[in-house]
């Protein structure tokens, strides 16, 4: 399974490679990183639909995840990725406007890699 991870802090793609160390060596999952709403979308244009989950921080400088949400739901139609928010705030306004954008999922930093592993178990079935 492809995960496009998006999230302005650069620090994020090693904590998702040592988190999912033996998954990524198993083959079992791929991560491709973007570093910004903007750069996330010029990715999704490269991936073609190979991205089935995204992982998108709410809170970023130009482009919000929120933002970011919108365009894929608007674009990505078929087959329509998965789309987890994550936020450090887990405040109603965001989850509510994530939801009625269309998120699948709402996750809080910092992130119980453990939960989210289950539930990429669930996608992948």
């Amino acid at each position: 399974m492809k995960i496009l991870v998006v999230d302005d802090e650069q620090d994020v793609k090693i904590l998702f490679q040592q988190r999912f160390r033996k998954e990524i060596r198993n083959g079992d999952l791929q991560f491709v990183f973007a570093f910004s709403g903007e750069a996330a979308v010029d990715m999704l244009k490269d991936l073609e639909h190979e991205a089935v989950l995204i992982l998108s921080d709410i809170n970023m400088p130009g482009m919000s995840g929120l933002d970011l949400l919108k365009f894929i739901k608007k674009e990505y139609v078929k087959p329509p990725p998965v789309v987890m928010m994550i936020t450090a705030y887990g405040d109603e306004e965001n989850r509510s406007n994530s939801k009625r954008l269309g998120a699948d999922d709402f996750l809080t930093k910092p992130l119980d890699f453990r939960s989210l592993k289950n539930k990429l178990k669930d996608i992948a079935l």
